[in-house]
């Protein structure tokens, strides 16, 4: 019996808070979108709840967010709680930009997955979520 084909990995890409900057994430949306994942780039300022609502709509797997204006150990942990509070902890949650050192791993015990920084070579992004969903690209 042939086996149904594996949907693309479907990811939300947004900006959340009040940053008003969403050039990196642009080219985040892109490259992940090259290297044959379905990406919904919801665009700028958007709240932790219309961020989960579009993930559950979209049947995203992933939710990748990008901040630079320092609000990331509030806005990112909202956005997992969010998650919890909707029963889909199964969306996996990833985020760049401007983050400090010191706050990746208290992101990670708060259940960010993985956090990318200023300049991570775009491959390394890709490369790590063809480590998480093995099945998930093309």
């Amino acid at each position: 019996m042939a086996q149904a084909p594996v949907k693309p990995i479907r990811i939300v890409t947004a900006k959340v808070g009040l940053d008003g900057h969403d050039r990196g994430v642009k080219v985040v949306a892109r490259a992940l979108r090259d290297a044959g994942y379905e990406v919904i780039y919801l665009g700028l300022r958007q709240t932790p709840e219309t961020v989960v609502d579009a993930a559950l709509q979209e049947d995203a797997q992933v939710i990748g967010l990008s901040i630079l204006s320092g609000a990331h150990m509030t806005l990112f942990p909202a956005v997992v709680e969010e998650l919890k509070r909707r029963n889909a902890t199964d969306i996996v949650v990833f985020g760049g930009g401007i983050i400090p050192e010191e706050d990746v791993e208290p992101l990670k015990r708060l259940g960010v997955e993985e956090i990318f920084g200023p300049g991570t070579p775009l491959q390394d992004i890709v490369d790590w979520l063809r480590r998480r969903f093995p099945d998930g690209a093309e």
